[in-house]
């Protein structure tokens, strides 16, 4: 009687699990943060300047989000509000899962669109290798990729008509040897980075002079001069007189691939992110914070992508229209030969502050999806060895990063808060456009 009624619970019990449909597999939004990493790493690699970093940040974004849209209804398709986008037909590909065609649709873009795009492949590789061990049928699979190849390569051209591959055609740019203009700086003296971004067809932007600044306050040697005092603000917070929070502040800030080392012998490459990818980072860890699920996550990093790109177009184009020196270069020359900044000067003009830009419009994008007093810990470059600081609002850190840069004395500050402006401008611009989307 007993042998009977443990068989029977026993059959029950294989009888249900039987009848229990497997869950079928799915991405998660983490899937989204790996590929912006893993595009980050391959930067670094190859030491990609600010401004094109941002620009494979969005059309990557753009990838995915494309497929995200055509089969998520809940999402706006703002991207059709872009300038130039293409229309987009509807895929014949049947049995894939959208979540997996969106991820691959960004690898695969990544993987055409950087330099280094072998190593994209390579973890394209051992990513469809994780696909099939967490119960992903070969078929699937197959459909997911091929419907992310349709995306790619549609998503490839409207980055191919964008203009930017005529910029190596473009007649090479020569620092003008004139008072008050921008010249290349020390350690490593180089040359001015994209001079002509500011012609790269914007996403959002009627034009690279929409949010024209103003002028910034003109070069002069006479100490009574009101340059002369915006210099000696930066003199006058030289390295040696900051206190520690302040170092603290513009070190976490820094974000220049650029940076070089001279130990004497040869200038040894430092390894350090974009500004623009210091915020993909914080776009990264506020999804995961705010637990938003994986269509809204593509979607807000697609956003932020964006606001970078256009931002980068707005801001190099006043860079390269006014032209104006560093206060490296001007202190130098004007108050003290041996005077240094903190932090290493980056090479380009430096009226509008880039990173004050940036970061304005980063964080107009992100109080826009996560709200006003989004309070979360900045820990993105933790692995660099900076460790983390904690904020309010993604308003309280652009501010910071924006002053940051007189700190590290590398931007006078009506360049700062110009840049500032101008950032919020075009993030406010870029919100109005998500509005606007249906």
């Amino acid at each position: 009687m007993k042998r009977s009624f443990y068989f029977a619970i026993l059959l029950a019990l294989a009888t249900y699990f039987a009848s229990c449909k497997r869950q079928d597999p799915t991405m998660t939004p983490l899937e989204i943060n790996r590929v912006i990493a893993k595009m980050t790493g391959i930067m670094i690699h190859d030491v990609t300047n600010p401004p094109l970093a941002a620009r494979f940040y969005s059309y990557v974004c753009l990838a995915g989000y494309q497929v995200v849209t055509d089969n998520d209804a809940r999402q706006k398709k703002f991207q059709t509000n872009f300038n130039g986008y293409p229309h987009f037909k509807h895929t014949t590909v049947t049995g894939y899962d959208y979540r997996l065609s969106a991820l691959l649709a960004m690898i695969e873009t990544a993987a055409k669109l950087q330099p280094s795009g072998a190593l994209m492949a390579a973890y394209e590789q051992k990513f469809l290798d994780s696909c099939s061990q967490i119960g992903y049928s070969q078929k699937m699979i197959d459909s997911s990729r091929k419907y992310a190849l349709e995306v790619s390569k549609q998503i490839l051209k409207y980055a191919r008509d964008d203009g930017y591959r005529k910029i190596s055609a473009y007649k090479r740019y020569i620092p003008l040897k004139q008072p008050g203009s921008w010249y290349p700086t020390p350690p490593a003296y180089m040359p001015p980075v994209e001079p002509y971004f500011y012609t790269v067809r914007s996403f959002t932007l009627d034009s690279n002079s929409q949010f024209k600044a103003v002028e910034p306050i003109p070069f002069s040697r006479l100490p009574e001069s009101a340059f002369y005092k915006l210099m000696l603000i930066n003199y006058k917070l030289s390295a040696s007189k900051l206190s520690p929070q302040q170092r603290e502040i513009a070190g976490f800030w820094d974000c220049n691939p650029f940076a070089v080392q001279d130990n004497g012998h040869m200038l040894i490459g430092l390894k350090k992110i974009s500004p623009g990818a210091h915020w993909m980072g914080i776009t990264a860890n506020a999804c995961q914070q705010a637990h938003t699920d994986f269509s809204r996550t593509m979607a807000i990093h697609t956003a932020v992508a964006v606001g970078l790109m256009d931002s980068f177009i707005g801001c190099w184009g006043e860079k390269y229209r006014t032209n104006r020196i560093r206060p490296e270069t001007a202190i130098r020359e004007l108050i003290d030969p041996e005077w240094m900044p903190l932090l290493q000067t980056p090479p380009f003009p430096e009226y509008l502050s880039g990173h004050s830009c940036i970061s304005a419009t980063s964080a107009v994008i992100l109080t826009h999806y996560f709200g006003n007093h989004f309070s979360y810990t900045d820990s993105v470059e933790n692995k660099y060895g900076l460790k983390p600081r904690h904020f309010e609002s993604f308003q309280q850190a652009a501010d910071e990063a924006a002053i940051s840069r007189l700190y590290g004395g590398i931007h006078f500050s009506d360049a700062i808060t110009t840049g500032v402006k101008q950032g919020r401008d075009i993030g406010n611009w870029v919100v109005g456009k998500i509005k606007a989307a249906h």
